[in-house]
């Protein structure tokens, strides 16, 4: 597999506020990104269905599993409302199935999390991202970003003001733009099961009797 083009870095956030802070803080996060050499795309959610209130042809549904397949890197951005993700942002990960066929979409992929609070510090929802993205197969990078009182954190544009917490975002995304070159190339090593070839070789063994009877 030819790797001669940028890392692709999916955003995702977890709000549809007209200024929300999750999404300036991933735009902020995309600009970073795109300045290190990524390809940056954003799933905006908006129209997105409740899981299962709808069929997986659903036009954001088949969109959003479209961007993960294309995606080699991962950046989810989450408001903590009630020391948790948002519905919103759990509804994204909800529609992205392990397996696609003989895809799967985020296996062996690269994470990056961040969170914007609306008072003092918190990591809640980046600790459950964290779970989120073990249970998705992702590599999450050890590094990550919470902004506490983010009303105050970005400008009248939606840019990021100079801070210690601009400072950590750019921090996390330049591990993840490393993780991403790294990892990429020795995705498949590093995601080969062995649980997975025994399943597949009793499905060719399967086949095989099948048509020989």
């Amino acid at each position: 597999m030819s790797f001669d083009h940028p890392p692709r870095i999916l955003f995702l956030y977890g709000s549809l506020r007209e200024r929300s802070y999750s999404r300036l803080g991933a735009e902020e996060a995309a600009r970073i990104m795109a300045e290190f050499g990524a390809e940056v795309k954003f799933f905006h959610p908006r129209g997105l269905p409740l899981f299962g209130a709808e069929p997986d042809s659903h036009p954001k549904v088949e969109e959003l599993r479209q961007l993960c397949q294309w995606s080699e890197g991962q950046v989810w951005s989450s408001p903590e409302l009630h020391g948790n993700i948002s519905g919103l942002m759990k509804t994204q990960i909800d529609w992205i199935p392990l397996t696609q066929g003989a895809i799967r979409p985020t296996q062996g992929k690269t994470l990056a999390l961040m969170q914007v609070c609306g008072g003092s510090q918190s990591f809640n929802a980046v600790n459950t991202m964290r779970i989120l993205g073990r249970w998705m197969r992702m590599f999450t990078i050890p590094n990550q970003s919470s902004v506490a009182r983010a009303y105050q954190e970005f400008e009248a544009d939606g840019t990021m003001k100079p801070s210690a917490y601009r400072d950590r975002i750019v921090d996390v995304m330049e591990e993840l733009y490393r993780f991403t070159l790294l990892l990429r190339e020795k995705r498949e090593e590093f995601s080969d099961r062995y649980s997975e070839r025994k399943a597949a070789a009793l499905k060719t063994e399967e086949i095989a009797r099948k048509a020989l009877s």
